[in-house]
């Protein structure tokens, strides 16, 4: 029996069916709107008129909702229990934040787009990192990320490189400091990461990183670095994870592929997480072949024989954009038949995020849709347990 039920004495009159449903209405209303205060914005608000739904899979929850759990155990007189965890508030109105973020390895500014959503369940959380000569607005633009996150309720964060360390405004993936956990640029974008996550109510199950050409370079540093943080990775047109130790290897590697390749010893030290490519077949900037290394280092201790019975192995589709470019698909999955890797080559397409809009710099729109793709990957992969 329900505790919150009313008692009624035999031979009392009996509530109507009305009664009861209302009755029943207001205790479950009660349950969700007990106060709490919500984190405080810098707010840059933006327009979200006209946002589409263009996500061409299946609509699949992004996070279940939460509800005020029971009170915790007691805990020892020197630890105080830890408050129940309570509901994302309603966000009804999209906002396109903007803020600085500072650690001991420097500041970096920020754009953090948060989508309108009535919704109290925890949401995903994707970090867009941008190429050279781009910011986190053109990145935001010609990647329309924005909208199609608006469309999933996915909150979306796009630090931003300063001119002070990089005059074209690139990630600095190249330099040693860089290329670890804890230091550098990684430990900016990671402890970046770890606040919005504390602040907007982030499923921790679903945070994942990508980044076009130094950005999805940084992409791959952070997914090798911080497999506990990122689900999994989106990389464009970017290069593996220690490719090159300065800027002299690192325009070689840009031109002939990677120095290093899966042999050497670095192997039993990775944990690799789900990895999704996208690389043109004419980029002239960076090589093609560094797509083919990224999948290499993530499918590092998760090789499969090839058995189309069973659906484990690697798996090869061709396919066409209508009016657009051909494309190559690889599917890599491992001895469970999940899949942990997608390599997509895209035909007669150079430097250039493929499927992103003519508004933003670095695009092909004739391109399958490189940000469709990468967030129908992430919503399969949540962090494993």
């Amino acid at each position: 029996m329900d505790t919150n039920d009313t008692i009624i004495p035999a031979g009392a009159p009996q509530p109507t069916l009305g009664q009861r449903i209302g009755a029943a209405w207001r205790r479950l209303k009660a349950a969700f709107t007990r106060p709490r205060s919500a984190p405080a914005h810098t707010s840059l608000r933006g327009s979200a008129a006209d946002l589409p739904d263009t996500i061409d899979v299946p609509a699949r929850p992004v996070g279940p909702a939460i509800a005020e759990p029971p009170p915790p155990a007691p805990a020892p007189a020197a630890a105080p229990p830890r408050a129940p965890v309570a509901p994302a508030p309603p966000h009804p109105e999209p906002e396109f934040l903007g803020g600085e973020f500072t650690n001991d390895a420097g500041t970096r500014g920020y754009r953090l787009f948060v989508p309108g959503t009535r919704s109290t369940a925890l949401r995903p959380l994707v970090v867009m990192l941008h190429g050279c000569r781009q910011n986190p607005e053109d990145f935001a633009t010609g990647t329309r990320m924005n909208e199609l996150a608006q469309a999933h309720g996915i909150v979306v964060l796009y630090p931003g490189q300063v001119a002070r360390v990089n005059r074209l405004g690139c990630w600095n993936w190249f330099r040693p400091e860089n290329q670890r956990r804890d230091s550098g640029e990684p430990s900016i974008i990671a402890e970046l990461t770890r606040e919005v996550i504390a602040s907007h109510w982030i499923d921790t199950r679903r945070v994942y990183v990508a980044g076009l050409s130094a950005g999805g370079s940084m992409a791959a540093v952070l997914a090798a670095t911080y497999p506990d943080l990122y689900a999994a990775v989106g990389i464009h047109s970017g290069l593996p994870h220690a490719a090159a130790h300065n800027l002299s290897t690192a325009l070689s590697a840009m031109r002939h592929g990677p120095l290093q390749r899966t042999g050497d010893g670095a192997r039993a030290e990775r944990q690799p997480v789900p990895t999704i490519v996208f690389h043109g077949e004419e980029d002239t900037t960076v090589h093609p072949d560094n797509g083919d290394e990224v999948i290499a280092q993530a499918r590092w201790g998760r090789e499969a024989q090839d058995d189309p019975d069973s659906g484990t192995g690697m798996s090869v589709e061709r396919g066409a954009v209508p009016g657009g470019r051909t494309y190559t698909r690889t599917i890599h999955r491992d001895g469970d038949g999940r899949c942990d890797a997608e390599h997509w080559l895209i035909h007669g397409c150079g430097h250039a995020w493929s499927g992103g809009s003519a508004i933003g710099s670095y695009t092909d729109p004739l391109g399958p849709d490189a940000s469709v793709q990468m967030l129908r990957f992430f919503i399969e992969h949540p962090q494993r347990a």
